[in-house]
């Protein structure tokens, strides 16, 4: 479902660095921000940077409607997020938002967040979303080492946080799907939210549909147009090959065509 689309120019209001590889963006909108529901990206306009010509998708992070604000988690990996990386509080963004399906709401106060690097991007709206509804969440995250686990304090405030570091320097060793929240006879959910790696997602999958558990994943195929013109982001699914900029980003595992 598509809502209230615009292309605005966004105002940078805030610059959080929150390691070497990740930063956080705050952006004002000039007039009253539209409907935004967790899951939901942002596709952004790189300019001053010469080799990136098209925009860059990014999870809406976090949304406050008191101060007319979004935040967007950006990991840098390229020439156009290393160019992002350089602006500053009073700089402009032409964003365009609020893009592509959302996260279903639950019927169950039994709910697991799980999120894997910068998979977790989508899942602190989404938690802040959840706590309106009454709904506490456990919420899996995993980093590569301690110098990454950012943002523990904020996923605190609206469900029970554990971790996991590749290298154990914090909470559990291991990838998210080692953790021992996984690893009992029967998982205590009713209701599995993922994002992060495929192989991440498509275990946590494998171990939602082995415990009976309904799960939905926010995919995050290259994407290009962000709006379904370009095609470059099809999925296969139950329905035959899908935008995952429109038809998702969000998808419930029963309907990917995973291997």
């Amino acid at each position: 479902m598509q809502f209230n689309k615009q292309v605005q120019e966004l105002k940078v209001t805030g610059y959080t660095r929150l390691n070497p590889r990740h930063f956080v963006l705050e952006l004002l909108a000039p007039e009253k921000l539209p409907v935004i529901l967790p899951g939901q990206f942002a596709q952004v306009l790189v300019e001053g940077s010469p080799s990136t010509f098209l925009r860059r998708p990014f999870s809406i992070h976090t949304v406050d409607y008191s101060r007319n604000t979004i935040r967007l988690l950006i990991q840098i990996k390229g020439e156009g997020t290393r160019h992002l990386a350089r602006l500053k509080e009073g700089d402009s963004l032409n964003v365009m938002y609020p893009l592509g399906n959302s996260f279903s709401i639950p019927t169950t106060k039994e709910v697991l967040l799980v999120g894997g690097g910068c998979g977790v991007a989508p899942l602190l709206f989404l938690s802040q979303f959840l706590h309106q509804q009454q709904i506490r969440p456990s919420i899996v995250v995993g980093f590569r080492t301690r110098e990454e686990v950012s943002e523990i304090e904020e996923y605190s405030r609206y469900g029970d946080v554990f971790v996991t570091t590749d290298d154990g320097t914090e909470g559990e060793k291991g990838l998210v799907v080692d953790h021992s929240i996984f690893q009992k006879e029967r998982l205590p959910f009713a209701k599995i939210y993922c994002c992060g790696p495929d192989a991440m997602m498509k275990t946590v999958a494998r171990l939602a549909r082995m415990h009976r558990i309904d799960c939905e994943v926010s995919l995050e195929n290259t994407m290009a147009c962000g709006f379904g013109v370009c095609l470059c982001c099809i999925t296969p699914t139950d329905k035959g090959n899908e935008r995952v900029c429109v038809e998702g980003p969000v998808f419930n595992i029963n309907r990917l065509k995973w291997q």
